[in-house]
């Protein structure tokens, strides 16, 4: 099924149904009196996140949708019955926009966290709620509320907790295979991921995390060339952002390494000017790929004359992941960075207490 990360539906809740004008009629009860019940309340639009989806691509092909609406009121004061709400599934880490006003409804991030966004119309009032003593016969009723009715635009920002940086063909899906039981496409020529693909990094029990792997990035991205620039929103979420690097790029044997990383921060930084996605400031760990093929002496030399190019000063790895040399010991400083990140998150709980309910007869205070 082909990656979808945009869509655009209108949702419709539905209308409340009007109350009903009656009068009791029964032999030997010349004045029953009005007995007209209520309408029945519009079922409404809910958006509900779900697990196992991982695209906006059924969206495709239905985009209308319509809550029931509420029944007419009866007689002998029956109500209407209330129309069935609507719930639509959407995959987890979809954002909700009003596509007229482009306000924020909803931030979708946990799994069955729901979200109202049409509304149903109310029921109108059938004539026995306009009985009084001094209107004893009304003839009065109200028609039910029409439901809401809006455009809605679904966005989808994958949840990944580390994201794959590179040019075409730098090993980023080859390296997604090696770790995880994703299976992404493989190929010898540019462009061969089309779509983020995700896979689930598992080191033991309870110690697992996501990777994303987007499609690569070319000079020109942050202006539309090539395919990536339209799936970096979803590395905004990410905490951690591999940069892979071949180290010996096909047909290419004077490639210039530290140009090629330097196209990708370019795009990044420009990218997160124009969008506000602050990806140049998420981490970021040099992973130089395909070092089994280069003899060790050349990859000491283009290894050093690389690092000391860029003056990098974060963390550097070397890895073939077609051979998944030196891929075991990248995910374990992969997930003992995400676990120090995750405590470093963690925010003290403090308890408010009145000042009149602490003792200071003996001149102590909390520091």
């Amino acid at each position: 099924m082909k990656f979808v990360d945009e869509a655009e539906i209108t949702v419709h809740a539905g209308n409340g149904g009007h109350g009903a004008l009656s009068f009791r009629r029964e032999k030997y009860i010349p004045k029953g009196g009005p007995d007209g019940g209520d309408g029945g309340r519009g079922g409404s639009v809910f958006l509900i996140a779900t697990h196992g989806l991982n695209t906006l691509a059924d969206f495709r092909f239905v985009r209308h949708y319509q809550a029931k609406g509420g029944q007419t009121g009866g007689g002998k004061l029956k109500s209407g019955q209330s129309g069935e709400d609507l719930i639509v599934k959407v995959p987890v880490g979809t954002i909700v926009f009003d596509a007229h006003t482009e306000e924020l409804i909803a931030d979708l991030t946990e799994p069955d966290q729901k979200v109202l966004v049409a509304q149903g119309g109310e029921g109108g009032l059938g004539n026995t709620t306009f009985k009084s003593s001094t209107n004893q016969a009304p003839r009065k009723i109200t028609k039910g509320k029409p439901g809401d009715a809006r455009t809605l635009r679904l966005e989808l920002k994958v949840l990944a907790d580390v994201g794959l940086l590179g040019l075409p063909n730098a090993g980023k899906s080859t390296f997604l295979r090696s770790v995880s039981q994703a299976t992404p496409k493989v190929a010898n020529y540019p462009f061969t991921t089309l779509y983020p693909e995700l896979g689930v990094v598992s080191l033991g029990v309870g110690s697992s995390f996501v990777i994303a792997d987007i499609p690569g990035l070319i000079e020109g991205a942050s202006e539309g060339a090539g395919l990536g620039i339209q799936f970096l929103r979803h590395l905004s979420r990410t905490k951690l952002l591999l940069h892979i690097v071949d180290i010996a790029p096909y047909g290419d044997e004077k490639a210039d390494l530290a140009d090629a990383v330097r196209t990708i921060v370019s795009e990044l930084d420009q990218y997160s000017q124009a969008s506000g996605a602050e990806l140049d400031k998420l981490d970021r760990w040099l992973v130089v790929n395909k070092i089994d093929a280069v003899l060790d002496q050349d990859r000491e030399e283009i290894m050093s004359s690389l690092l000391d190019e860029l003056d990098w000063q974060g963390p550097v790895f070397e890895i073939s992941a077609i051979s998944r040399q030196g891929t075991q010991e990248l995910c374990n400083a992969i997930m003992l960075h995400l676990n120090e990140m995750n405590k470093a998150d963690e925010k003290e709980v403090f308890v408010s207490i009145p000042n009149d309910s602490i003792d200071t007869s003996d001149e102590w205070y909390p520091e």
